[in-house]
């Protein structure tokens, strides 16, 4: 996913951006509200989430949320050092799709990134026309829970095809352990770590394709699309 850090603070932006990366997001830093703006034109690269920091040195944080959100639908995570219920619903009225407040935790700002990009991607009519997926010789029927590999039936349990879903949505990005667990089997992490791994293995042995599902050592898994 392309993110848009919108941080003056070059410190706070580098140790912020090498986190973001090392799970898989594609990291634009803006240091200005202009430069924020200028990344966001139309004919620009497209952002999955722009995280915008409201301590900005040219304009002021809320004013650059409400030109983003006359510019463009991409979510808008603002992070600020103001706690109070006011300056929360200021930020939502104007177009936030969420808000953190400093100090915050790495994963509770990854968990929240993740959610507004899914419900972002559940609201958009377009999304829901595409009733199947496909990844090289992988065919994936979300309606009919069916796949097939080359033209053959690869029967999977619930589980499985849940978690091969959810990784096939957005090949190439990374999805933390406890983001799988909680979207695939609705709990929490502990107890669960070897279910899921040994869910994956099923699914590589299943789907005789073993590079098909990589780990990212220390943070979870991805989707490689193969090539077709």
């Amino acid at each position: 996913m392309r993110l848009l850090l919108v941080e003056d603070d070059n410190h706070v932006a580098a140790a912020l951006s090498a986190v973001l990366k090392r799970h898989g997001f594609n990291v634009t830093h803006a240091r200005s509200g202009e430069e924020a703006l200028q990344a966001l034109v139309p004919e620009g690269p497209g952002f999955g989430v722009v995280l915008l920091d409201l301590g900005l040195p040219d304009q002021d944080g809320y004013e650059v949320c409400g030109k983003i959100r006359k510019r463009t639908a991409t979510p808008v995570i603002m992070v600020t050092a103001r706690s109070d219920v006011r300056s929360r619903i200021h930020g939502l009225n104007l177009g936030a799709d969420d808000y953190v407040v400093k100090p915050y935790d790495t994963g509770e700002l990854l968990a929240r990134i993740h959610a507004v990009s899914r419900r972002t991607v559940h609201e958009d009519p377009a999304a829901g026309q595409d009733s199947a997926l496909r990844l090289g010789p992988v065919h994936i029927e979300l309606p009919t829970r069916r796949v097939t590999v080359d033209g053959a039936a690869v029967q999977l349990t619930r589980k499985e095809f849940d978690l091969l879903a959810l990784l096939a949505q957005r090949p190439g990005v990374v999805f933390r352990r406890e983001q799988i667990i909680s979207e695939v089997w609705r709990t929490s992490w502990e107890g669960t770590g070897r279910t899921l791994e040994v869910h994956v293995a099923s699914l590589r042995a299943k789907l005789r394709m073993p590079a098909l599902i990589e780990t990212v050592r220390g943070v979870g898994y991805r989707l490689v699309a193969p090539a077709a």
